[in-house]
């Protein structure tokens, strides 16, 4: 069941028709080619435990970058940054804000399940520039570029041609071709600046025997092109093309229904290739592992005589651990993804992702975050300025210290589980008087309409001005698995707070479940309140 259907239908879709998690190995795989060392250093898969999907990834130098899909989340398409390709941190979003429509400003309408998915990060060493490119709303294409990835990114152009899940090459000669498509792929040229479009062509036809084929990543290795296309959600085949960009291309399966590196999750796919500076070369693609979302996994590649790729397995599965890259020695760590985060400075920093484009008259950071009430709504789903954090796998917790004096009658604002299906812990302010209250039932439909704006299923009395809020999350996949919460007036003794919440692992709504913090109101605007701290952490 490909991507494209499953976004412009209304859903109904079983998850076990997206998912095949049956054993068989690819012809096109291999086993590791014999024992490792026991002193050998290893990495372990998911080498990210954290929600990035349609993964592209790159080398500049000694540097690896990747980037992935954000959906409705704004700023959308996060960078991605690694010396190793096994340790990772989030640099930058290659586009600042969503601006391609009021929906995507919770204005009217609403932007989920739309927005950044699938698309492409590519450098052009001529004029030192990162690009970025994608397709929105199946309407047009928009490009953004950078001379570094932290930024600031601007937007390059607009292409009227939706390049569908697209890969950008940048050829030998400088020049730019889009691979893109579902089930029928074409190669488009761009004209030097990479402003327009000078050619597109289709290249390919998905044999019906194989189905859907997409997320489109373009290459050229050895001469040869290739279009490296992933087979929703099981499989993964490569075309091969020796006459240019635009074909023929032949094809051939990498992998199809290949048990992944996560119990209970889905086979490896929808990645990209990469090739270290020693010239051995990797697979990074991600495993549907829900309700977290899509986890990164990372395993090396070799080729046949004749130019196809060759997935080391272990045990006829990806591997769970594998030797480490033989690379350079980093010239710094890179920064957790976890840990604590006190608003330090003026800006977020780039592990915060807001639901939707926020409101940016109501929220500052000032060695500390706050958060003015932007909207007023008794329905989570509405509410501007909703911040997110990725959940780090396979269980991790949130802690939030939160100063409510500033608000007002009426006003919410706590920390949540957010997904289509969503609880969240709080404090309410009703009558002069304030509660810590735990909300379940927030839900959406598969068209994400609300269903459900939250019962209140436990609360207790507080006063002062100081929270402590605290959300654990356990995101293995297989089934569906609890989130808890719990509150301190101290900060150091914690009280359960409400019944356990079941998060949901339907694939529709793409993303994984995210810790998020909130503040709206439901009388009247005015109100605030201050992050002071935010800690992730792990057992």
């Amino acid at each position: 069941m490909d991507r494209r259907r499953a976004l412009t239908a209304a859903g109904g879709l079983a998850t076990g028709a997206f998912l095949s998690l049956a054993g068989r190995p690819s012809p096109a795989a291999a086993s590791a080619p014999g024992p490792v060392p026991a002193d050998a250093a290893q990495y372990t898969n998911p080498v990210i435990w954290q929600d990035f999907a349609d993964i592209d990834v790159i080398r500049v130098g000694s540097t690896y970058y990747a980037s992935a899909s954000t959906m409705h989340y704004s700023p959308g398409a996060p960078v991605l940054r690694s010396y190793d390709l096994v340790n990772w941190e989030l640099a930058g979003h290659s586009v600042p804000v969503l601006d391609f429509g009021a929906k995507y400003d919770l204005s009217g309408a609403r932007g989920y399940v739309r927005g950044i998915w699938a698309s492409s990060l590519a450098y052009r060493s001529s004029n030192r520039t990162f690009y970025w490119l994608g397709q929105i709303d199946f309407a047009r294409t928009y490009v953004y570029t950078a001379t570094a990835v932290e930024g600031p990114w601007s937007r390059l152009t607009t292409i009227s041609t939706p390049y569908y899940d697209a890969g950008l090459l940048v050829d030998t000669d400088d020049t730019l071709y889009v691979a893109y498509g579902n089930t029928t792929i074409s190669v488009a040229q761009l004209s030097p600046d990479g402003r327009n479009q000078v050619r597109t062509q289709q290249v390919f036809t998905t044999p019906s025997s194989v189905g859907t084929l997409e997320g489109s990543r373009f290459y050229k290795i050895n001469g040869q092109y290739y279009i490296f296309l992933t087979r929703p959600a099981n499989g993964q085949y490569i075309l091969k093309s020796s006459g240019g960009p635009f074909g023929p291309y032949t094809m051939r399966q990498v992998l199809l229904d290949l048990r992944g590196p996560i119990p209970g999750g889905g086979v490896p796919h929808q990645g990209g290739l990469v090739q270290t500076q020693s010239g051995a070369w990797y697979y990074l693609a991600f495993v549907d592992a829900y309700p977290g979302g899509r986890m990164p996994a990372l395993a090396p590649v070799t080729w046949t005589p004749d130019g196809w790729p060759v997935v080391h397995l272990v045990n006829g599965a990806w591997g769970t651990s594998y030797p480490s890259p033989a690379v350079p020695t980093p010239p710094r760590q890179v920064t957790p993804m976890t840990g604590v985060d006190t608003f330090d400075g003026t800006s977020l920093k780039p592990r915060w992702e807001w639901n939707h484009n926020p409101d940016n008259t109501k929220w500052s950071v000032d060695n500390g975050l706050t958060l003015q009430t932007a909207t007023v709504t008794n329905d989570l789903y509405w509410a501007r300025n909703t911040l997110t954090h990725r959940i780090q796998g396979p269980t991790s917790t949130a802690t939030a210290q939160l100063d409510f004096s500033a608000m007002r009658d009426g006003d919410r604002a706590g920390l949540a589980l957010l997904r289509d299906s969503s609880a969240w812990i709080g404090v309410q302010r009703d009558g002069g008087a304030t509660r810590v209250a735990m909300v379940n039932g927030l839900t959406m439909d598969g068209n994400w309409n609300t269903t459900g704006t939250g019962t209140e299923v436990a609360s207790a009395p507080v006063s002062g001005g100081r929270i402590w809020l605290r959300a654990s999350a356990d995101i293995r996949p297989g089934s569906a698995r609890p989130g808890t919460f719990s509150y301190s007036t101290d900060g150091t003794n914690f009280t359960r707070l409400g019944p356990s919440f079941s998060m949901g692992n339907d694939w529709r709504f793409f993303m994984g479940y995210r810790f998020a913090l909130f503040n709206h109101a439901t009388q009247a605007l005015g109100g605030a309140v201050r992050v002071l701290r935010f800690e992730l952490s792990t057992p």
